[in-house]
């Protein structure tokens, strides 16, 4: 294999969303860069990948960056993969990429799983176009950025934790009006996977009797 920086897509939950190209790559490169090397050493020993695993995570990536780009630079194949879909959204990733760019390294991304495509295409709202943002700020700039976005038309994607999501829903009643459309996605591709659509106003009462469990993609209408 050439030396370069594969960027390489995991699954988000069922193991069968993983590509034959994803398996092949992380199979032949010399190391893979894993967020956390005992979830990812579940993956791997699953599709009996036995390529050396080391840790890469938004706690060292700062550190690690120069080191990985030298090993690169002198010859080694390194692939990139995150707990769960494509490295470098809302996940470790655009560090090293950068930084694999500004020394001239080749960098190979692999199409594969994401969690807010499905959730987007499921949802029933427009898709034709919408922003991402990821997760909100915990604390500073959440109501500045919330303001913001009150005025934006596009779709709306964000990724949610389960402590979090009933307090975020009530700030997007507050900001957006409590009739704005709203779907939320929970455990995609996995066992539990379900998604609940309507106002704001009807979602927050849904969770409100059932406790949120799993990671959330909540897509949200635009101002019309």
């Amino acid at each position: 294999m050439e030396s370069k920086l594969y960027l390489v897509p995991t699954p988000i939950g069922n193991l069968e969303d993983i590509t034959l190209r994803a398996i092949r790559v992380l199979k032949e490169v010399d190391l893979i860069l894993a967020e956390d090397t005992r979830t990812s050493g579940k993956l791997l020993k699953h599709f009996e990948i036995a390529t050396h695993m080391q840790s890469h995570h938004m706690h060292n990536e700062h550190r690690m960056v120069e080191r990985i780009v030298e090993r690169i630079k002198n010859g080694e194949t390194v692939a990139l993969i995150s707990d769960a879909g494509t490295p470098a959204i809302s996940d470790p990733g655009f560090l090293l990429t950068r930084a694999c760019i500004e020394s001239g390294i080749e960098i190979e991304c692999l199409p594969g799983a994401t969690a807010f495509v499905p959730a987007l295409v499921n949802s029933g709202l427009p898709n034709d176009k919408f922003i991402f943002e990821g997760f909100l700020p915990v604390k500073k700039g959440r109501q500045t950025r919330l303001q913001f976005l009150a005025e934006e038309t596009r779709t709306m994607i964000f990724y949610e934790s389960p402590h979090k999501l009933l307090k975020t829903l009530i700030n997007f009643g507050e900001y957006f009006g409590e009739d704005r459309p709203i779907s939320v996605s929970r455990e995609l591709t996995k066992l539990y996977e379900e998604t609940v659509r309507g106002s704001i106003a009807e979602v927050i009462q849904h969770f409100i009797k059932k406790a949120p469990k799993g990671e959330f993609v909540v897509v949200v209408g635009g101002k019309k």
